[in-house]
């Protein structure tokens, strides 16, 4: 019976990991839709006012120009598109932000009685923007010591991390301290596993693989998102200060 209790805590620790659009700070906004042909009616404009006024940063089309925190990981960045959704007497669009896996993270539909298309797809649009919340960001994952190919997306060079990593020892399943606490491992599946303390009906950290080998995002148990990674065989977690700053959290086998 504990055995099921462990796993079914697992499993809801694991559903709580969805990524939302307001986890990002950067968006990148290709220069045409692809769907709209030779006019996107000023979608693009429109869609940059509205997401700066929601306290994202919109990314230049230039990758030179991107901050050290997008430049140096893709996975900090939101790939924007909007769909031509349009019906016979209806202006539709379909607005999609996907990540550095073209995994989407959220897709939204608006429509528009307005029949004429440049107030109608823009009005539209409009609409499809309200589900999508406030930049409230996690903390951005580390930068990855790549070989860097481009890969063309809609006219924007985009650079692809190639992660080339040392070979380091991958803690196994069982007890682990940071001499205050003790935690046990427990694995989910190949890219998830917690760190569960006895007695707690919640995990003391869940951890989600990222693009990089060893690298993970941590969500802890008072819902503070960071970072997490594997070093010699112990398990690190960076724990974020008021200050801003983070403290190295080291949980060795015993």
């Amino acid at each position: 019976m504990k055995k099921i209790s462990v796993f079914a805590l697992a499993i809801c620790s694991a559903l709580a990991f969805g990524q939302k659009v307001s986890d990002y700070k950067y968006i990148l906004i290709p220069e045409k839709f692809e769907t709209f042909k030779n006019n996107s009616y000023g979608l693009g404009e429109y869609l940059e006012k509205a997401l700066k006024s929601k306290s994202y940063v919109v990314l230049p089309k230039s990758i030179d120009q991107w901050p050290s925190e997008a430049k140096d990981n893709s996975c900090n960045v939101l790939n924007a598109n909007i769909l031509n959704d349009k019906s016979l007497f209806t202006n539709k669009v379909i607005l999609q932000f996907k990540d550095c896996k073209n995994k989407v993270v959220l897709e939204s539909k608006g429509r528009s009685d307005i029949k004429e298309f440049e107030e109608g797809f823009p009005d539209a649009l409009k609409q499809a923007l309200m589900t999508v919340g406030a930049s409230n960001p996690v903390a951005m994952l580390p930068a990855v010591q790549t070989q860097v190919s481009s890969v063309a997306t809609n006219n924007t060079q985009v650079s692809t991390p190639e992660t080339t990593t040392t070979s380091s020892v991958v803690p196994t399943a069982g007890n682990y301290t940071n001499g205050k606490i003790v935690v046990q491992k427990i694995q989910i599946d190949d890219s998830q596993f917690i760190l569960a303390q006895a007695g707690s009906s919640v995990p003391f950290a869940v951890f989600k693989a990222t693009s990089r080998k060893d690298v993970f995002m941590v969500k802890l148990a008072d819902g503070n998102m960071t970072t997490g990674y594997f070093e010699n065989g112990n398990i690190v977690i960076d724990i974020p200060q008021a200050d801003g700053k983070f403290t190295k959290d080291v949980f060795t086998g015993k």
